[in-house]
């Protein structure tokens, strides 16, 4: 019973504390916009030029102006802020992001991420996951731990050009939530009905496993 998309989401909403900036980036970390706690006051920003991001819209509230860094509707909060991408990336370079969640196709024991290119696909562009990963105070991977071909995606080493070198903290999978630490993955806690066996064959680097590891609650 690994968790969903959403799940991950609603795992990683428990990361969040009143007063922060965040950047969702594209895919699954998306998706935390709709799982803010109640009565948590953070303030979400896109690379495009909003401060203020609110939930994801109803079919009644799409407003095709309103868009993300991923090209997807959104809604935006009473005082929300709306201004060129130098400004935004002021903001990201200037270190003023507390928390940055990403999806990434590869993550090293060291803590590198590989996000942006597969070579030989067509991509769009590196989009803004490098500045933030070097500038932002946190970083958290929102990921499926393995590929369509089951192949770990926690590796020892990426394989893939990299966004960043050294920069994740956490990491919150469909199977796991870990942390990068200079020993390796430490495991901290586990998916609803996911064994730590399960978690050790699907992650290729270094795993640290110490004592009961609890299910994931959201």
């Amino acid at each position: 019973m690994a968790l969903d998309k959403n799940g991950i989401a609603k795992r990683i909403a428990r990361e969040l504390h009143d007063g922060y900036y965040v950047n969702l980036g594209i895919g699954i970390p998306t998706l935390v916009a709709n799982y803010v706690p109640k009565g948590m006051q953070i303030i979400l920003q896109s690379e495009n030029g909003l401060l203020g991001i609110g939930p994801f819209p109803t079919k009644d509230e799409v407003d095709p102006d309103l868009i993300n860094a991923g090209k997807q509707t959104i809604t935006a909060l009473p005082g929300s802020a709306f201004f060129d991408s130098s400004m935004s990336f002021a903001m990201i370079r200037g270190g003023h992001i507390d928390l940055t969640v990403l999806g990434a196709f590869e993550v090293s024991e060291t803590g590198d991420i590989a996000s942006w290119k597969i070579p030989g696909k067509l991509v769009k562009g590196m989009g803004g996951a490098m500045d933030l990963v070097a500038s932002a105070r946190n970083i958290i991977v929102a990921m499926m731990h393995t590929n369509p071909q089951g192949e770990s995606k926690l590796l020892k080493k990426c394989t893939l050009p990299l966004t960043g070198v050294g920069v994740v903290k956490r990491i919150v999978s469909d199977l796991a939530v870990l942390d990068v630490t200079p020993d390796g993955f430490k495991l901290l806690e586990r998916a609803p009905g996911v064994t730590v066996e399960q978690i050790i064959a699907a992650t290729e680097g270094r795993l640290i496993v110490e004592g009961d590891i609890p299910e994931i609650t959201i």
